[in-house]
């Protein structure tokens, strides 16, 4: 596991101890392997190697023919190139890039105009965003962890809901 001295430090310390996380994996791979169980996930961006966002999901019941979805059902989402939370926050960071803005004019010049959660999934893909997650009991459980890990990372995050010290 790569970590940087400082700050990181103190988040290997802070973070890690709270409790039992997966390792690293690819946002696509995730969608695969996280659990359909109430948790929080943490999200590192490739671009910087950092936390850049926190988040948590609680039971999602299922509908009889789809089992309860969990983590999974959340990360799903991000995946389909749904603009909120993780992926609102993907591409804000992306229209920001002249570069990929250019890319996203050219594709309209071109006549190739995307759909808004195409240029989601594309802004989270340009993030190179892995995820490592972990299992809670209760979705309430899944909240006060992510409270708590958003308490020592707070300063970075892209998360726009950051509770107040």
């Amino acid at each position: 596991m790569r970590v940087r001295a400082g700050f990181w430090e103190v988040w290997l310390v802070d973070v890690w101890g709270m409790a039992s996380w997966s390792s690293w994996v690819g946002l696509e791979e995730a969608r695969l392997v996280v659990p359909r169980l109430p948790g929080v996930y943490m999200v590192r961006s490739g671009l910087d190697d950092r936390v850049v966002y926190v988040g948590c999901a609680a039971e999602r019941a299922g509908n009889g023919s789809r089992p309860a979805q969990g983590m999974r059902g959340r990360i799903a989402k991000y995946t389909s190139g749904l603009a909120s939370g993780l992926g609102e926050a993907a591409l804000d960071r992306a229209l920001t890039d002249p570069s990929w803005l250019r890319e996203r004019l050219a594709e309209v010049e071109a006549g190739r105009p995307m759909r808004a959660a195409h240029w989601a999934k594309a802004a989270i893909a340009r993030a190179e965003l892995e995820l490592c997650w972990a299992v809670t009991s209760t979705g309430r459980e899944a909240v006060e962890l992510e409270e708590r890990v958003i308490a020592v990372l707070r300063p970075s995050l892209w998360n726009r809901r950051v509770p107040r010290p």
